[in-house]
C-alpha cells in the first residue's frame, strides 16, 4: 500500500524530545511498534528511563549552539531510513518587541527553525528513496496573534517554519506529505518560562474554556505524522480550542 514501506522500516526522527509533550510523543510512536531516534539537548530522566525499557529508542544528544553537535546529528541520521520528521523544538528566549536584539533573534530563528531545516533536508533524501514520507512542524498560536508580549522572537520562528517552499509541496507525488500543527496553550512547562504571562486570562479567551492535555495533542502529532496520514499535506493545521 506504501511503495513497500513494512513495520522495519518505520523510523521516526523527532527533535526535541524532552519537552512534555515530546516525551508523550516519543511513547506514542513506540507503542505504536516505531524506532524512535529522539534528539534532545539537556539530559532528561524520562527520555533515559525510556531507553532502558524500549529496545527501539535510540536517544541523541545535540546542542544546536554547537557545530559539533550539529555535524554530528547531521551525519547520525544520513544513515538511518527516516520516514518521518517531527520538530517540537521549542525554544523561548521572552523577549518582547521592544527588548529583542539581532543576536537573540537570530538565536531563536537558528534554533527553532533554521538548523531543524538543514537537518529535514537529509531525512528527505531517504524519503524519497523509499517513496513515502511524513514532515510535520510544530507552529505556535502565537503566530496567528503577533506572539504574546514576551514571545516575540519565538513566535516569530514558529512564523517561519510555516512557509513552505515549492519543493516541499511537490514531494506529495512521491506520497511524502508535509504540514504545520499549529499548537494552542496546553498543560506543559513552557509556559512558565514566559514572564508575566496570565495563563488564566488565556484560558479565558480559549471558546472551549480550558488548556489543551499533551495527550490530545500527541494524538493529533501521531496522525499527521505516521502513515495514518493518507491524503493531508501542505496545511497549517490549528489544534487550540477554537482559538
Amino acid at each position: 500500500m506504501y511503495s513497500g514501506i513494512t513495520m522495519k522500516d518505520k523510523t521516526v526522527l523527532i527533535l526535541g524530545s524532552s519537552s512534555d509533550l515530546g516525551v508523550i510523543v516519543v511513547e506514542k510512536f513506540l507503542k505504536k511498534g516505531w524506532k524512535v531516534l529522539a534528539h534532545y539537548n539537556s539530559n532528561n530522566k524520562k527520555l533515559k528511563n525510556l531507553e532502558k525499557k524500549e529496545k527501539k529508542i535510540e536517544l541523541i544528544q545535540a546542542n544546536f549552539n554547537n557545530i559539533n553537535s550539529i555535524n554530528y546529528i547531521k551525519k547520525k541520521i544520513t544513515k538511518e531510513n527516516i520516514i518521518s520528521y517531527v520538530n517540537l523544538i521549542g525554544f523561548v528566549s521572552k523577549k518582547s518587541y521592544l527588548k529583542s536584539n539581532l543576536s537573540s533573534l537570530l538565536k531563536s530563528l537558528k534554533l527553532n527553525s533554521l538548523i531543524p531545516n538543514e537537518i529535514l533536508k537529509l531525512t528527505i533524501k531517504n524519503m524519497t528513496k523509499k517513496k513515502f514520507g511524513r514532515i510535520l512542524n510544530i507552529s505556535s498560536i502565537g503566530v496567528k496573534y503577533g506572539g504574546g508580549e514576551n514571545s516575540y522572537e519565538y513566535s516569530l520562528s514558529k512564523h517561519l517554519l510555516e512557509f513552505y517552499p515549492k519543493y516541499l509541496r511537490n514531494l506529495s507525488k512521491l506520497n511524502i506529505l508535509s504540514n504545520i500543527l499549529r499548537v494552542g496553550v496546553t498543560k506543559t512547562k513552557i509556559h512558565k518560562k514566559i514572564k508575566n504571562k496570565n495563563l488564566k486570562f488565556r484560558i479565558n479567551l480559549i471558546p472551549i474554556k480550558r488548556a489543551a492535555d499533551p495527550s490530545e495533542i500527541a494524538d493529533m502529532i501521531y496522525y499527521l505524522a505516521s502513515d495514518n496520514n493518507t491524503f493531508i499535506t501542505n496545511e497549517n493545521i490549528a489544534i487550540s480550542g477554537g482559538e
